[in-house]
């Protein structure tokens, strides 16, 4: 079987998340950059230097980021930027305050040259336009602003979204060094995110990214707070100037300096907390201009993204199946490390609980000659008893539990789309109680 040495695969998680830590901040925008620009070259660096590890400096160019400083503000002043919350390849993200409100804000600054840049915005805008008083919409991140600015590099889009906590990642790794969330949470998390989830889908809409690290905290204090406060909740902010080796004057597609993306506060009461899906940037329409291929996480990509078939909002089901695992045990049912489509694909057929159809099975052959096409042999259930009841971390759920838990998981994990669970029905289980 693919999963063998459990315990070696444990130790090399612990590694890796510990230089997770370091992307922690990432969460609101983690898709690849794939987009080329004309004479990226020129600014790189070899010519250009900055101590602070933070987004490529070459991505200041035209199509690519705005420079931002702290204490910009935007759109007639409303709103200050305070803090970097993280980037990705097509944004980068602010803590900023909407000084008509008086409350915190995530500002997201979109790069001014990117496919498919009004998809997140009109899922958003819809989400707006939606009943509020839908319990679904308490677990779905919600647009409350939006605006274009004009810079050297471009035209970009801004997005004002609401100011959340930190993500179950986050605190994963900082609150939870046994990389475990305690089994109520684990629970509550997987309840909450699955209600925002058949809140999408009711509407069809697809995420088309989720996994633990696009689900977030509601932390309603930290409005109460003062800048100052929340600076100190942050972190204050570690700025780098930006140079030329040369000593020239910088470009004015480059900002002054960078600033490193910030933790988020993890100090909080995790008690009764609320969840919601954040990142809508691979989110789309069901019915309408649906994307031919989506950037979500290799290991928790549903198969149909990797054999390239048409996609619609059931993609998210298979991504649930991976989650609810990891929120469960503490990692995800496929392995991270080193995945490739090869891999990945070796796994799900350990794991799926169906066979591979059959309209995928000559691509697979081509993917991996020594494909026999043999039946494999499902390990799911196995491999949660396996990974929960280690003998390292904590066990707080029962046997009975993880096997409702593989129960559930197995009824998502299915390569055929049209015979995985809805998650409304993953949610009328016993198992998750009252809502």
């Amino acid at each position: 079987m693919y999963r063998s040495g459990l315990r070696a695969r444990f130790l090399i998680k612990k590694n890796w998340n510990s230089r997770a830590q370091e992307n922690a901040s990432k969460a609101f925008n983690s898709r690849p950059f794939s987009r080329t620009f004309a004479g990226t070259a020129g600014i790189n660096q070899f010519t250009h230097t900055c101590g602070i590890d933070a987004e490529p400096l070459h991505r200041y160019r035209v199509g690519g980021y705005h420079p931002i400083a702290l204490g910009d503000l935007f759109k007639d002043g409303r709103y200050k930027i305070l803090h970097k919350l993280g980037w990705g390849g097509y944004s980068t993200v602010w803590a900023a305050k909407d000084l008509r409100n008086q409350e915190y804000v995530a500002l997201k600054v979109s790069t001014s040259e990117i496919h498919d840049k009004s998809r997140e915005l009109n899922v958003l805008r819809t989400l707006a336009g939606l009943n509020s008083e839908e319990i679904g919409s308490r677990h779905v991140m919600q647009l409350l602003d939006h605006f274009q600015i004009e810079g050297p590099n471009g035209n970009h889009e801004c997005l004002v979204l609401e100011f959340l906590g930190p993500s179950i990642t986050d605190v994963l790794e900082v609150r939870f060094h046994d990389e475990r969330l305690p089994g109520t949470l684990a629970k509550m998390s997987a309840q909450q995110a699955l209600i925002g989830l058949a809140y999408l889908h009711k509407y069809g809409i697809g995420h088309g990214d989720l996994h633990t690290r696009n689900l977030s905290f509601v932390i309603p204090s930290l409005h109460t707070l003062t800048e100052a406060e929340l600076l100190q909740k942050l972190r204050n902010p570690e700025i780098g100037a930006v140079t030329r080796k040369d000593g020239k004057p910088l470009e004015p597609s480059l900002p002054a300096y960078l600033v490193r993306p910030t933790f988020y506060p993890t100090d909080v009461s995790l008690s009764q907390q609320q969840i919601k899906i954040i990142d809508f940037g691979e989110s789309f329409f069901s019915n309408n201009d649906v994307p031919l291929m989506l950037h979500t996480p290799l290991c928790v990509r549903a198969p149909e993204v990797i054999f390239g078939e048409k996609l619609d909002y059931r993609v998210d089901l298979w991504s649930a199946g991976c989650m609810i695992f990891e929120l469960v045990i503490g990692q995800p049912p496929i392995d991270s490390i080193m995945a490739t489509p090869v891999t990945v694909v070796q796994q799900m057929l350990e794991t799926a609980s169906d066979e591979l159809p059959e309209r995928w099975q000559q691509k697979w052959r081509t993917m991996d000659s020594a494909w026999t096409g043999d039946k494999t042999e499902n390990n799911l259930q196995e491999w949660l008893e396996e990974t929960y009841f280690d003998g390292v971390r904590k066990e707080d759920l029962t046997r009975e539990d993880i096997i409702k838990v593989g129960t559930l998981v197995s009824r998502l994990l299915r390569f055929e789309p049209s015979t995985r669970a809805s998650a409304q029905e993953i949610l009328q289980d016993p198992w998750f109680g009252d809502k």
